[in-house]
């Protein structure tokens, strides 16, 4: 079958939703599909063989967040592009001008469509200095998801969310993890000690976006806190974001390691050993299943990848959800017990369960489920 795959971000960018759908491409054309993809940013010169045709569209920087673009086309112009395709279905992975006039002209052309909802992007508003816009927000959203056929999101967190708004036929489609990548094995002794760590002292590190939304102003209490016991421990801040040049000015004691991919990324992770992930806006939340498949002692709160993934006090450890008091305590206790060997090994257990071969094959069901569903209404 044909599938078009519609996306604002997808690699070279750096972030959870474009690797999650170049994993999800690439999963489908290894089953033999064809799949193309529609999106803002043209591949790397490394890229140029990928296995997917790409189509660019104009795009602009998102306000406040010029590491991201919004995509803008004309429905007439995506008429076109499916003319010449034919796809069978398309997956919508962003609630842009892009996906609008995507889902249009597929409604035009009588194609099914399934959705995404990755980001919770309702709730970047207040960060980003458009506070009282929440509601306004959730009604499109609601609007533009219930155009398409199917709307699938990672977490049950976030699909009762979702329902709760009035957004129909919603589904959950959850993560993986590459464990051969994010593998403990990967831990480096001289990057340890280029952060000024040996194998006695204990590092504590952030992996993502370093974006007002990630709640950074917890992320440096709780590095505060964790050097209440370990005074030389090392922190770590892996990633790049608007936010980096505050954090880097009001906090010069973290190390910043700035954006890792691939083998880089997964050494980062494995040379550390307490993962502190303060962020309350996630879908689902990628860089857990990476922690702790990296078998980190990852402290989160209570909700949606963390929820899902760690038993606290076993493999991890939860906080309440957005309760500061509460997750600062859980890093006393991770300063105490960062060397569990049992809790982290059962963390890379938990997350060896979760390949992404399961992920892709719902995602392939998912598509050709409401293919079939157009098929039978239009034969009824």
């Amino acid at each position: 079958m044909r599938f078009l795959l519609i996306t604002d971000t997808f690699p070279p960018d750096i972030n959870g939703v474009a690797r999650t759908l170049a994993t999800l491409a690439e999963g489908l054309k290894t089953r033999g599909h064809e799949v193309e993809v529609v999106t803002t940013l043209e591949a790397d010169r490394d890229q140029k063989d990928e296995s997917c045709k790409r189509h660019t569209v104009m795009a602009m920087p998102l306000p406040g967040y010029p590491g991201l673009r919004m995509g803008f086309t004309t429905t007439w112009q995506m008429l076109a592009l499916y003319e010449e395709f034919k796809p069978d279905a398309l997956y919508v992975a962003t609630e842009t001008p892009l996906g609008i006039a995507g889902i249009r002209a597929a409604s035009k052309m009588g194609i099914p469509v399934v959705s995404g909802f990755h980001t919770n992007f309702q709730t970047y508003l207040e960060d980003y200095a458009l506070p009282g816009l929440e509601n306004v927000a959730q009604g499109l959203l609601r609007s533009i998801h219930n155009q398409t056929a199917r709307t699938l999101t990672p977490s049950a967190d976030t699909a009762a969310m979702l329902e709760k708004w009035g957004i129909h036929n919603v589904g959950v489609l959850g993560r993986g993890v590459n464990t051969e990548l994010f593998d403990p094995a990967r831990r480096d002794a001289a990057l340890r000690k280029s952060w000024g760590a040996d194998e006695q002292t204990p590092v504590a590190i952030y992996v993502g976006r370093v974006a007002a939304e990630k709640n950074l102003e917890l992320l440096a209490k709780a590095f505060a806190t964790f050097r209440e016991a370990h005074p030389d421990s090392p922190c770590v801040v892996v990633g790049d974001g608007p936010k980096l040049k505050s954090l880097q000015a009001d906090h010069p004691e973290f190390h910043y390691a700035g954006s890792r991919t691939g083998e880089e990324l997964a050494a980062h992770y494995a040379s550390g050993d307490v993962f502190v992930f303060p962020s309350i806006t996630e879908t689902f939340g990628n860089v857990v299943l990476e922690a702790m498949s990296s078998a980190l002692m990852t402290v989160a709160f209570d909700y949606a990848a963390p929820r899902q993934l760690i038993q606290n006090g076993k493999n991890g450890l939860l906080a309440p959800f957005n309760d500061e008091a509460a997750f600062l305590n859980q890093v006393r206790a991770a300063s105490v017990t960062w060397n569990d060997q049992p809790q982290r090994q059962a963390a890379r257990q938990a997350a060896h369960r979760l390949g992404w071969q399961r992920v892709i094959e719902q995602f392939e069901t998912e598509l050709t489920q409401v293919i079939a569903e157009k098929t039978a209404k239009d034969l009824a």
